[in-house]
């Protein structure tokens, strides 16, 4: 068994993880530093729970780290339902505010696009982890309070439309740190004026790291699980 001094995850570690679906990122956490027997593991970049993909995870020294990891453009892949909203802006709440979206055409998805390519203003959801007086926004939210959140300067350097299979819409977005998806959905759908929700989602890029090279919390596991008994003990 490794020793605190001896533990590799203690001198520092970046994991590249594909975060399970329905897990939250702290899940992630919180099963990593369980397994290795160090407390300081930290993410760099939420996923929320109904999201996948590639969530990097630092340990031991590399924690210090994780505000430059944060800071590195993202890229995702997933789909929007047209058609209706949802409180959350995804589908951790029922769908409400039904409209026809038949007449929405391809040319149509495009050009509404192009008013959310580069600099803009986004609201994030009132379902965030945002703080407010000390306490994540959501839990007012939950109880049915009304939130007011100030809109934020984000960048979107790609918002790609690639494939249509209506309600459903397949995207690829490019973005800066801080740009929620599920706001942009939400959005896409008020311009479209036929209201939107985010019905999938997954991080393929972090800056340089990418999905293809991220592990399951399974090979993880094994991972470890060699590292501490690497006689095979």
């Amino acid at each position: 068994m490794l020793s605190e001094q001896t533990n590799p995850f203690a001198e520092g570690k970046l994991l590249l993880i594909n975060k399970p679906l329905n897990w939250t990122s702290f899940d992630v956490v919180k099963k990593i530093r369980s397994t290795i027997k160090i407390k300081k593991v930290g993410h760099a970049g939420t996923l929320d729970p109904l999201a996948t993909g590639l969530l990097i995870v630092c340990t031991g020294k590399f924690t210090k780290k994780i505000n430059e990891y944060m800071a590195r453009e993202k890229e995702y892949t997933g789909s929007f339902t047209l058609g209706a909203t949802t409180p959350t802006y995804d589908l951790e709440s029922e769908p409400e505010n039904f409209k026809d979206y038949q007449n929405i055409t391809g040319e149509r998805l495009q050009e509404v696009t192009q008013q959310f390519t580069g600099q803009i203003q986004q609201v994030p959801p009132a379902h965030s982890a945002i703080k407010q007086d000390g306490k994540p926004v959501y839990e007012k939210a939950r109880r049915g309070i009304k939130v007011k959140i100030e809109p934020r300067t984000i960048t979107i350097n790609e918002f790609t439309i690639t494939g249509i299979e209506l309600p459903k819409v397949y995207f690829t977005v490019v973005c800066s740190t801080g740009t929620y998806i599920r706001s942009l959905a939400n959005d896409f759908g008020e311009a479209l004026g036929c209201g939107a929700h985010l019905s999938s989602l997954c991080r393929t890029r972090i800056g340089e790291f990418k999905l293809e090279d991220a592990m399951s919390m399974e090979d993880f596991q094994q991972m470890a699980n060699t590292l501490k008994n690497p006689a095979g003990q």
